[in-house]
């Protein structure tokens, strides 16, 4: 009983230790959000950029002559330093050997999951399972996948968006061929997280996995000695704010040695004959890397993360999960005049959940509001919030229950009669409203954001 009240107070004082804590680096690392009066509830979006990091970063560049990395001058060998300055900090953020595990540098997250998508060894026996939740970058793998006959599962989610069976969602099957299976750490529509076990149950079965945490990693640490996944895709935008246009594919080199590329570019390559198809790829991540990488971009990658591990990813994990339970909380509570709820909330509330809220207004008969509309209304009083799908159609389908085969032929008429697509054509051709609202946190959200998200839906009370 002892050590239960000890540990109450200890998790106490945290609260109270990160409230002074995050109002400071708040006041100044962000102070425009107060000085503009701006309300940023889409983290998930984005994170918003530290303000010393621009500054830090504008020096390094005043200071430095950089040239393009794919040469041997004094230019170009100093960008040459500063990008495998950046796969090591990445690395480091993800807890990582460089023994087991290499950094290649992409955009964005979208752009590592192509990279597997067109050079996985894909063939007529190979399986490619995916979770229903999942973002557009990794549905589209399977355009891939049955190109060239391989079979396609997805795995179904239950009503509180949490994958049917869990762990054993995989079944027992163990594949023959390369075989590859791919979730999200946590739902970029919902905020909530499928265990992580489902890396280890698919080695089993013979599967490669490919983890998407870029929706993840902005508020959870996550460890590559522990969750030993083949694939993982990350944005440095969305988990620092800064530099955008910089993602990662982070592969096992034995993973990444499988992949087969379609084609080559510049960058890629150490030789090539002009007049026989025949051609040298770079090694290891280099052979991925397309053109010349965004080297003045990569060169901040160890100071955003440096910034962020300063922070201290448990803090911030422990500081979002608090207020993300607040806003459920306030958002669930709302009630119009007559009782009927304000608020319908997507996703399983249990702890092991994201800083993402997915939801709907209702009106007073229970009715969703269309999402736009309360879009429209959070930008007048310059709240930033997200509406839409979110490019995570599997998800949105089963929150709204939205009917697939209906779905299906109502993209099938507007491909066909090349119709302007809009949620609100979508809503009409279904006959029910499509798309939610969601409110993200980060490190900079505090108590007073809440506040005015939640009294931007209070105000569609009836």
């Amino acid at each position: 009983m002892l050590t239960g009240t000890r540990a109450i107070l200890r998790a106490t004082q945290d609260v109270e230790d990160d409230a002074g804590f995050f109002a400071s680096l708040r006041a100044r690392e962000l102070s425009r959000l107060d000085r503009t009066h701006q309300t940023y509830l889409d983290w998930t979006g984005s994170a918003l950029h530290p303000e010393s990091l621009v500054r830090r970063h504008a020096r390094a560049l005043h200071d430095t002559v950089l040239g393009n990395p794919h040469s041997d001058s004094v230019a170009s060998r100093a960008s040459t330093e500063l990008v495998e300055q950046a796969r090591d900090a990445v690395l480091g953020f993800l807890d990582a050997s460089r023994d087991e595990y290499d950094v290649c540098f992409t955009a964005n997250a979208s752009g590592a999951l192509r990279l597997i998508g067109e050079a996985y060894p894909f063939d007529r026996r190979s399986r490619f399972v995916l979770t229903a939740d999942n973002h557009n970058s990794v549905n589209g793998i399977r355009t891939y996948a049955t190109a060239v006959g391989a079979a396609v599962r997805v795995l179904p989610l239950r009503p509180d968006l949490q994958l049917e069976r869990g762990v054993d969602a995989l079944g027992s099957e163990r594949s023959k061929a390369p075989s590859l299976f791919a979730f999200p750490a946590q739902s970029n529509f919902s905020g909530v997280r499928h265990p992580l076990g489902l890396v280890d149950r698919a080695h089993a079965l013979g599967f490669d996995v490919l983890l998407d945490a870029a929706a993840f990693l902005p508020t959870s640490p996550l460890s590559l000695r522990a969750v030993r996944a083949d694939f993982v895709a990350l944005s440095l935008y969305k988990i620092a704010g800064y530099p955008s246009g910089v993602g990662a594919l982070v592969a096992r080199r034995k993973a990444l040695a499988k992949l087969r590329r379609p084609s080559f570019s510049g960058g890629t390559v150490e030789a090539v004959s002009a007049w026989d198809d025949v051609h040298v790829m770079k090694p290891n991540a280099e052979a991925f890397e397309d053109g010349t990488v965004n080297f003045l971009g990569i060169a901040a990658v160890p100071a955003a993360l440096e910034f962020m591990a300063g922070v201290g990813m448990v803090r911030i994990s422990r500081r979002v999960a608090g207020l993300v339970r607040a806003l459920r909380d306030r958002l669930a509570s709302l009630r119009h005049g007559n009782g009927a709820p304000l608020v319908a909330i997507y996703g399983a509330d249990g702890g092991d959940h994201g800083g993402t809220v997915a939801f709907n207004v209702l009106d007073s008969s229970g009715a969703v509001v269309p999402y736009w509309h309360v879009e429209e209304r959070a930008r007048e009083v310059r709240v930033s919030i997200r509406g839409g799908c979110f490019c995570n159609p599997g998800a949105a389908e089963r929150a709204l229950g939205i009917d697939s085969a209906a779905l299906a032929e109502c993209l099938r008429a507007a491909r066909a009669r090349r119709i302007a697509f809009s949620h609100a054509w979508l809503s009409e051709c279904l006959g029910r409203p499509v798309g939610a609202l969601r409110m993200s946190l980060g490190y900079g959200t505090d108590a007073g954001d809440i506040a005015r998200g939640v009294r931007t839906i209070e105000a569609w009370r009836e």
